[in-house]
């Protein structure tokens, strides 16, 4: 347990002995008790430059690899590190990026028309382009939700039939959420410290979405109006999701739920992640925009 709170810089495990048997005899101080002889010299002013030296060029030696390269004991670069050069070893936090799950819903067609670029075929030069009937997305659908981080799904749930997304609907899916989120991102759930990005649509901010999320204390991170292009879910994972399935025939509704789950398998951990780095980008043209609306990616990030 010390060990993991305090890193490189925990006792070791004989000298939490030794201070045991210390106190036990009757010892009250934690100081050094004064040594005869001559002072020691490990922490004179060539020690303490030297390690500030190695310390501004690398950030993340820790204090064996100081006590090795200085050749001074443990206790002198620590006493170096804290009290002569105010030092203090600090983990960094868990990535922001890491910590949003985000998620929508959409519809899934029984039949959806493939793309044109789908359906492109290759032609020699004077060919006849390829004809195309004019097809119609299918009446037959039902509604996915889905939030998934930088790791992968995280929930996803098919919308009933008969069902319409309201609040009420919207605050049972975000219990499921929660729970999904305890079994799959234990560490996110210990700590709270998880984003919950989804847009601004009435359903997710009516009055007992806001009162549960207050209850709860979770951390909303909120989503641009008329900004589908900065919502993971709308510029990559639903196409993602629905290229594949596009062209083919669904007979039942039970035949696009199976075919959409083994669709989100298909999808690799590094494209979860891939999403997130191209979010981070769209995110930096917003803001070199000055937040002002642009289309293509005419915004120059070095300016």
């Amino acid at each position: 347990m010390l060990q993991k709170a305090f890193g490189d810089n925990c006792m070791s495990r004989a000298s939490v002995f030794d201070w045991y048997k210390l106190f036990k005899e009757g010892r009250e101080r934690v100081d050094d008790e004064p040594h005869p002889g001559r002072p020691s010299t490990s922490t004179d002013a060539e020690h303490v430059n030297k390690i500030k030296e190695l310390v501004l060029e690398n950030r993340r030696l820790t204090v064996r690899d100081l006590t090795g390269i200085v050749g001074i004991s443990e206790g002198s670069v620590k006493t170096i590190l804290k009290v002569h050069l105010g030092l203090r070893r600090v983990k960094s936090r868990l990535d922001f990026m890491k910590r949003i799950i985000t998620g929508d819903e959409s519809w899934i067609y029984a039949y959806d028309p493939e793309t044109d670029d789908q359906s492109a075929e290759y032609r020699a030069k004077g060919e006849p382009r390829p004809k195309k009937p004019r097809q119609s997305k299918s009446k037959i659908k039902v509604m996915l939700t889905v939030f998934f981080d930088h790791r992968g799904v995280v929930h996803s749930e098919f919308l009933p039939t008969g069902q319409t997304v309201n609040k009420e609907y919207y605050l049972s899916v975000m219990r499921r959420l929660r729970e999904a989120i305890r079994k799959k991102r234990p560490k996110l759930w210990a700590d709270n410290s998880w984003f919950l990005h989804h847009d601004n649509a009435p359903s997710h901010t009516g009055l007992i979405l806001r009162e549960f999320f207050t209850k709860n204390s979770t951390n909303i991170l909120p989503q641009p109006p008329y900004s589908p292009d900065a919502a993971p879910c709308d510029f990559w994972l639903f196409s993602k999701l629905k290229r594949p399935l596009r062209g083919n025939r669904f007979d039942s509704i039970e035949d696009i739920k199976r075919e959409s789950l083994r669709s989100f398998k298909a999808i690799p951990e590094i494209d979860f992640n891939n999403c997130f780095e191209e979010w981070k980008k769209r995110w930096q043209k917003c803001i070199a925009a000055g937040g002002d609306y642009f289309e293509g990616d005419e915004i120059d990030l070095a300016e």
